[in-house]
């Protein structure tokens, strides 16, 4: 099973790219967890699309997309709502219209999210749900994860070191990961 893997951040030292790469070694046996770069995503521009269509750099994010078995999207709460950078990169990502169904539709999508303040990221990942329903995405609801003191969890070189945390995090790809499972085998026709 090959899971993509979003950061909503471009920070080299992010949180949330750290707790993508603390998933990538925690993931269940069979489990694969690519983490995709946003990094020289250009603003949406309606007019260079017209001009230019989609960069190469966004279609090479779609294909990835559309060939995982599923999206775990690692978000920080900006302003008490989603950053910018990846909501961008998602817009991009929708053009042309008719290209939605075939990268996100009927995909599963699972959502955790890291922040150096105290109230974690519920907020964000709440505004990420219209998102997904506007692109047909799958949530996965049956665990959470709203890491909030960050700074306390990571050591210096972006290594998860709590292990609470660490234990928080399996529990959640276990689920995320039989969750996909589920869809993959309700997808090809058979029972789940």
């Amino acid at each position: 099973m090959k899971i993509v893997a979003l950061a909503g951040s471009l920070r080299r030292g992010s949180f949330n790219t750290a707790l993508l790469r603390a998933a990538r070694t925690l993931a269940p046996t069979g489990v694969e967890i690519e983490i995709a770069t946003l990094h020289g995503i250009p603003l949406y521009d309606g007019d260079a699309e017209a001009a230019s269509g989609v960069p190469d750099v966004v279609q090479r994010l779609k294909e990835i997309v559309r060939q995982a078995n599923g999206v775990l999207i690692a978000s920080p709460e900006y302003n008490g709502s989603i950053p910018g950078v990846l909501k961008n990169a998602i817009d991009w990502m929708s053009r042309p219209a008719a290209d939605i169904a075939k990268v996100f539709g009927k995909h599963p999508v699972g959502i955790v999210g890291a922040t150096p303040g105290p109230a974690g990221t519920r907020l964000s990942q709440t505004a990420w749900l219209p998102v997904f329903r506007a692109l047909g995405m799958v949530p996965f609801f049956d665990r959470s994860l709203y890491l909030d003191r960050a700074g306390d969890k990571f050591d210096e070189n972006g290594q998860l070191v709590d292990a609470k945390t660490r234990e928080l995090l399996e529990r959640y790809l276990v689920g995320f990961a039989e969750f996909v499972r589920r869809l993959d085998r309700g997808a090809a026709g058979s029972p789940s």
